[in-house]
């Protein structure tokens, strides 16, 4: 078990994982959502919304 901590492949399927997830969400059409919130938490606290 510790080998295996020690080397790369834990790193690697993390980093595999993550790029799955994100394909998954773009694919969904999350990233619309995503920045639709960001542009309106912003407009509240410029005050302009």
């Amino acid at each position: 078990m510790r080998g295996f901590l020690r080397s790369r492949w834990p790193g690697i399927c993390a980093v595999g994982v993550g790029l799955l997830f994100l394909c998954f969400g773009l694919y969904r059409g999350e990233a619309d959502v995503v920045f639709e919130k960001a542009v309106n938490i912003c407009m509240e606290c410029i005050g302009i919304g």
